[in-house]
């Protein structure tokens, strides 16, 4: 009687383990809605990556160090642990329903100074001498203390000194 109940539970068993992993499609979680395509339903904006303008790639000089370069756009977004000269910059951008962009910047150092550039935007120094230096002016607003409203409190009471 006891070979049959262990028998009957080891079946059980047997069968529970089976159908849990003889899923043949894939689940409704990972498929987008219908609802996704229509004009008017709103898709955020998501970008991933190392922003890169032609300011930037624009500075770059040949010769320059791993610091400065950099300096000048960041930590790469990918580094490879077999090829340390050289550095990976991507960007991707989806706007809602547009297609996603795509841009990359691959860098090649030999003897720790940049010796090559690849990639969607390149160096160009004609469109940099053509950039007109710019001034920046930037105003500031007196500062005024937002006092909270415990401070505010004790001074009505006089327990605060005023300022």
């Amino acid at each position: 009687m006891r070979k049959l109940v262990y028998i009957s539970i080891l079946g059980c068993l047997v069968a529970l383990a089976t159908t849990g992993c003889s899923r043949d499609k894939k689940p409704e979680e990972y498929r987008g809605s219908v609802l996704e395509d229509l004009p008017f339903v709103y898709k955020m904006t998501v970008q991933q990556g190392n922003i890169i303008t032609e300011e930037m790639v624009d500075r770059l000089e040949l010769g320059m160090n791993k610091r400065q370069v950099q300096f000048l756009l960041g930590t790469p977004l990918l580094t490879d642990f077999f090829q340390a000269d050289r550095w990976d910059y991507t960007y991707t951008i989806q706007r809602g329903h547009d297609p996603m962009q795509i841009r990359y910047l691959t860098l090649y150092f030999q003897d720790e100074s940049l010796a090559r550039i690849e990639g969607d935007i390149r160096p160009n120094p004609a469109r940099a001498e053509a950039r007109a230096p710019q001034e920046m002016v930037v105003t500031v607003p007196d500062y005024q203390e937002r006092k909270g409203l415990i401070k505010r409190g004790l001074e009505t009471i006089g327990l605060e000194p005023k300022d």
